[in-house]
């Protein structure tokens, strides 16, 4: 995925990727990623927890609209099972 967002990132549109592996996520170079450090094949979240991936979407809807450059990768440090989420302002990304 990081080669596509590079490929879209040089046509000037702007990408946001979600990461669980940050060693490749640096490797490859992806403009803007929020990497969260969750089980493999669950990059948005426990099955059913919508809040959880909710908030992970804003999270990365929020690093598309605030990053001014590529090259970021934010770490909000959410833990696995081990949050509680509440629903996301969405007004805020205007």
């Amino acid at each position: 995925m990081g080669l596509i967002a590079r490929s879209l990132e040089s046509a000037g549109i702007p990408t946001v990727s979600i990461s669980i592996t940050r060693d490749l996520t640096e490797a490859v170079g992806v403009p803007r990623a929020v990497f969260v450090k969750w089980p493999l094949g669950h990059p948005l979240g426990e099955a059913h927890a919508t809040l959880q991936q909710r908030t992970l979407i804003f999270r990365s809807l929020s690093l598309l609209v605030s990053a001014g450059k590529p090259g970021i990768i934010d770490d909000p440090g959410y833990r696995w099972r081990r949050e509680t989420y509440t629903e996301p302002d969405w007004a805020q990304l205007k």
